[in-house]
């Protein structure tokens, strides 16, 4: 890790060449929806990675926020109620993307196309709203960030 970085609680993933960092509140299914996706993408031939679980260390380079994994949990995802398990990983990736909760309730229903997500530390990012019980969460990240697939 080079110069000062922010520890939040977040998973951090990437696809291809998209960064996509999980944030929200325990318990929301972070760790379960980004290894759905990686495990997806790899399904239909796209590159995918683990960056971090539980803990991502974010600091900016040449304009780019970048997502860190600390050495002791590195290629380590906890999947609630089934335990921790190894997954492919990358130590570092520009992230691009943050997924967050969606409204099951319907008071939000539709957001904001142009939403950005105001993360810990000063970092935003544009943000893409996901269900926890989104079947095929990859699709909905794809329909909504089109850039994932290239």
């Amino acid at each position: 890790m080079t110069g000062a970085a922010l520890n939040i609680h977040a998973t951090a993933i990437v696809i291809n060449r998209t960064g996509l960092i999980f944030a929200g509140p325990s318990g929301w299914g972070k760790s379960m929806l980004a290894f759905a996706c990686i495990t997806e993408a790899k399904r239909i031939g796209l590159p995918a990675s683990l960056v971090a679980d539980d803990q991502v260390f974010l600091s900016k380079r040449d304009g780019a926020i970048v997502a860190e994994c600390p050495p002791s949990i590195r290629g380590l995802i906890e999947l609630r109620g089934t335990g921790i398990v190894q997954c492919d990983s990358v130590s570092a990736a520009p992230m691009h993307y943050a997924v967050l909760p969606g409204s099951a309730s319907g008071e939000t229903r539709l957001p904001p196309d142009d939403e950005v997500a105001q993360l810990a530390g000063g970092f935003s990012l544009p943000a893409v709203r996901l269900l926890a019980s989104t079947p095929v969460p990859l699709a909905v990240l794809m329909a909504r960030a089109p850039d994932i697939g290239r």
